[in-house]
């Protein structure tokens, strides 16, 4: 019997205390495969989550759990934290695009649609943003309606508005005041 490895770690799963409440997180290896809200949408089936850990002690739950927290602070814009999705080809395509939306900005489902080649398949690429496995690292809270309404959240319309105006530029706040 050999020493361990990350990438050999099994699933796993923690829970992760943010300013957001309480995150499910699942690890796989040394990627987090999974970060979901209580009451999410899609949540990963209980046999998907593997073990629970704790988070201290897991180098993926605690660079995840500092992150998070320099993120909420205003701190941070970008995520350093591997991750792993296993979503079919279309999906990894999505998610693989909302990582390029910048920090502070927003797109449409129907902009991603249009960057895939087919305008037509703004509803598809919602369920694929719908389905996202990683909130907040995979940024799916910056995809909102062709109107600029506040469209699906798998958790929750309430926390997408507290993203969006935690990354609101200082600008845009300010010129809500007057």
């Amino acid at each position: 019997m050999g020493i361990m490895t990350t990438t050999q770690l099994p699933r796993r799963h923690a829970t992760l205390t943010t300013d957001m409440g309480d995150l499910l997180a699942v690890a796989e290896g040394d990627a987090l495969a999974g970060l979901y809200f209580p009451v999410h949408w899609h949540p990963p089936a209980v046999d998907a989550i593997g073990l629970q850990v704790s988070p201290t002690g897991d180098a993926v739950f605690e660079v995840t759990t500092r992150e998070l927290a320099e993120y909420f602070r205003g701190e941070r814009t970008t995520f350093t934290v591997p991750t792993a999705t296993h979503g079919d080809a279309f999906s990894e395509r999505v998610w693989d695009l909302l990582v390029t939306i910048a920090y502070g900005t927003t797109t449409t489902y129907g902009a991603i649609a249009r960057e895939l080649g087919n305008p037509g398949l703004a509803q598809r690429v919602g369920q694929a943003v719908g389905h996202n496995p990683v909130s907040i690292l995979i940024p799916c809270h910056r995809v909102i309606g062709s109107d600029g309404s506040l469209t699906g959240y798998a958790g929750g319309l309430d926390r997408k508005a507290r993203l969006l105006a935690l990354e609101e530029p200082p600008e845009a706040a300010e010129s809500r005041l007057f």
